[in-house]
């Protein structure tokens, strides 16, 4: 057994396989610029050494595998006007498209919390295990964000309107639902994984995990289908908060509720990206069009705002600008979309 160690992420291989562990574990493992380096890092290594046949990644502690991106680090750049987001964007996107196309099994434990960042480091992957504790979700319109990391690829490629419903709630995903919208493959009980973690040492990925593979319990979505396609097939967010809010179901209205909550703004040019990513034929295009809304949004208040009231002061009373979807003018929209001013992850 060999082994690497950097602080935020440790790598070591052992038999056939090697393992990227996440190890932030106060911060749910929550990705920096420098984690993102590493992880390619040992990406690169293992590309071409025969002895390697099985790339696996994992959380430390018990809270979840990563809880995104460090948005701390990115709501004090976007305060100071600064542009050090905008490089971890680029690199962290470029790693999001490598996981898709790596050309070796890419094993993704999504035990826990696996939100954001933490969905581009693993749903991208070959391989993709959800446990019964996994609680998958691309929360960013409750920061004022946009989905990111290929969020808008993966939701939009969801069957019928489902990865609407998440990119705009932000709603979580239990491990039957991650698998019913194509977020994971495999369901493996959380107790098993330290056994799935030895097999795959010595047996290929593929045969390892489905000897663990179980049924998932029971999920959500697709009792909720027929109400999600209904309603979330609207041109506009306000024509799917009025569906949401008449359909006579209480989910539905809670749905309503929760997205009038969310950064006007950021629903609006979430729906727009989603429906892009479904015309635009590769990952990497859309992860050209996400970088160029992320970019937008670090100098839009509503990120910082966002921030602000879920994870610094805490509040939970964001204010949002404009404060209603009425508001929100559909050149507010389209300034998103411009080109970033910045060179684009793939555009090369």
């Amino acid at each position: 057994m060999t082994a690497t160690d950097s602080p935020h992420v440790l790598v070591h291989t052992e038999g056939r396989a090697g393992f990227i562990t996440l190890n932030r574990p106060k911060a749910i493992n929550a990705l920096t610029h420098a984690m993102v380096r590493r992880i390619d890092e040992a990406l690169t290594a293992w590309e071409d050494d025969p002895a390697i046949g099985t790339v696996v990644i994992e959380g430390a502690g018990e809270r979840g595998l990563c809880a995104g991106g460090d948005i701390r680090a990115i709501h004090d750049d976007a305060r100071s006007g600064g542009r050090a987001s905008v490089g971890f964007w680029r690199d962290e996107y470029r790693l999001n498209a490598r996981i898709a196309r790596y050309p070796k099994p890419y094993v993704a434990f999504m035990d826990g919390i696996v939100m954001g960042g933490g969905v581009g480091v693993s749903a991208h992957g070959s391989v993709r295990v959800v446990t019964e504790r996994s609680r998958v979700a691309m929360p960013e319109t409750g920061i004022g964000f946009v989905p990111d990391v290929g969020g808008t690829y993966l939701l939009g490629r969801a069957p019928g309107e489902l990865g609407t419903h998440l990119a705009l709630t932000g709603a979580q995903a239990g491990a039957a639902d991650a698998l019913l919208t194509g977020l994971a493959d495999h369901f493996v009980p959380s107790h098993d994984l330290p056994r799935l973690a030895e097999e795959l040492t010595r047996a290929p990925a593929h045969e390892a995990v489905a000897r663990f593979s179980r049924p998932a319990p029971p999920g959500e979505l697709a009792d909720r289908r027929a109400w999600i396609d209904a309603c979330y097939a609207a041109e506009t967010v306000e024509t799917v908060v009025d569906r949401l809010t008449d359909s006579g179901v209480p989910e539905a209205k809670e749905a309503a509720t929760i997205l009038l909550s969310r950064s006007p703004v950021a629903l609006k040019v979430t729906l727009a990206a989603i429906r892009r990513a479904r015309r635009l034929d590769s990952l990497e295009s859309v992860l050209d069009m996400e970088f160029r809304l992320s970019c937008a949004a670090l100098s839009s208040a509503d990120l910082v705002e966002g921030i602000r009231a879920q994870v610094v002061d805490k509040d939970r009373d964001p204010r949002w600008s404009p404060p209603t979807l009425a508001e929100v003018t559909d050149d507010a929209v389209a300034r998103y979309f411009a080109p970033a001013g910045a060179p684009e992850p793939f555009s090369a």
